[in-house]
């Protein structure tokens, strides 16, 4: 199925297609690959058998990547630490996972004064300053974003939010609500944040996305 789509003006070779995949691994591939679409489409990464593509981002190079994982962890680390590679390599580890965890965000941190946003399947999250997620070598097993308790779940979205914008949550009962921001209090990584959407029995929360502020309604997957 279709994971990403990204608005592309220019193919040059000073930005690259930044892509995370749901086993862990990571791969920087230069804009400029990608200049010559087919109708049929054309090879972005080399994939193992069980793992499947979790997150897309067009990079300048210069700034940090993100991962998080569905248990609540994560690694930060510079983007340089991922060398340019060619559109059919397989790419390099970016999180080590232990059996049975995967991916779920790949989050491009522009500045110190941006918030990551987590939130769990049973409607709990949290607002943590980028600044609390210490910057190490990719490859790492991670550090606690967000406690996946009983009461908590699993992590199922990690979005970047500065505290002007507002959120929009969707629940597998095609629940849709609106909320902003700054209601969320910042809280530091080892807790288990708050309540972000009261859910009814049986009824998971699925995703999160920034919400357009010249708009009411957004598409969420």
């Amino acid at each position: 199925k279709i994971n990403a789509v990204l608005p592309i003006k220019t193919f040059d070779s000073d930005h690259f297609v930044f892509m995370a995949t749901a086993l862990g691994t990571v791969k920087k591939t230069p804009l400029s690959e990608f200049s010559r679409p087919r109708s049929a489409g054309i090879i972005a990464l080399d994939l193992d058998p069980e793992d499947y593509l979790i997150g897309v981002a067009v990079t300048d190079g210069q700034h940090d990547v993100m991962l998080f994982s569905d248990e609540g962890k994560a690694v930060r680390f510079a983007e340089s630490d991922v060398r340019p590679m060619g559109r059919t390599a397989r790419g390099v580890r970016g999180m080590r996972l232990p059996e049975g965890q995967q991916l779920i965000a790949l989050l491009v941190a522009e500045h110190e004064r941006q918030s990551v946003l987590t939130a769990t399947e049973n409607g709990f999250g949290k607002r943590t300053p980028v600044e609390e997620y210490t910057r190490h070598g990719r490859g790492g097993q991670g550090m606690i974003a967000i406690q996946t308790t009983p009461r908590n779940g699993k992590v199922v979205s990690a979005a970047l939010v500065e505290p002007e914008d507002e959120l929009m949550l969707i629940t597998t009962g095609g629940v849709l609500i609106r909320t902003r921001v700054q209601e969320i209090r910042e809280m530091s990584r080892a807790t288990q944040g708050v309540t972000l959407i009261a859910l009814d029995a049986g009824e998971k929360l699925v995703s999160l996305t920034r919400a357009d502020e010249s708009s009411t309604e957004e598409a969420v997957e």
